[in-house]
């Protein structure tokens, strides 16, 4: 089953986004990023990092409309996982999360994760979530913010959750 789901990790095409031209705080890639992933090979340890880096890039724009209050139209294009949350549920908390921040003023990468659940907690199937310290205005010192990502049963990366902490 893992060999299945990750030839279609390897054959598939990147995701549709969803963009909102703005100002963006200043993006800032880890030159020490991490990333930890189950033994592969190496052809397929390197079509897995391209992945996770075009979802890091999507990452970006997944926070820049939550940066725009669009966490609806986050929702929308979310993962199944994602959707076990009603829309007016998952827009609150994030809003509710972001309320007390303020807004960004930066934001560093410092980790991409690979992740498979087995199920329990966290619904089964795999996950790359992309970490950042993000510096926000009504705090001294940068928070985590984490954008997740699944892969869905029709082969597409998909939002999969947001946080701050």
């Amino acid at each position: 089953m893992f060999k299945k789901v990750l030839l279609a990790v390897l054959w598939m095409s990147t995701m549709a986004v969803y963009a909102q031209p703005s100002a963006a705080p200043t993006p800032q890639a880890s030159p020490t990023e991490k990333m930890s992933l189950p033994a592969l090979t190496p052809d397929q340890e390197a079509q897995i990092r391209k992945q996770a880096e075009v979802l890091a890039q999507d990452s970006l724009k997944i926070a820049l409309a939550i940066d725009q209050g669009q966490a609806s139209a986050v929702w929308n294009m979310a993962s199944s996982v994602a959707k076990l949350t009603k829309r007016q549920e998952f827009a609150r908390q994030i809003f509710s999360d972001r309320a007390e921040l303020g807004a960004p003023s930066s934001r560093k990468r410092v980790a991409i994760t690979f992740a498979q659940s087995k199920g329990g907690e966290v619904p089964a199937g795999l996950y790359i979530s992309v970490n950042y310290a993000t510096q926000f205005a009504r705090k001294k010192k940068p928070i985590r913010e984490l954008i997740s990502y699944h892969l869905d049963n029709d082969g597409v990366w998909r939002v999969s959750g947001y946080s701050v902490r």
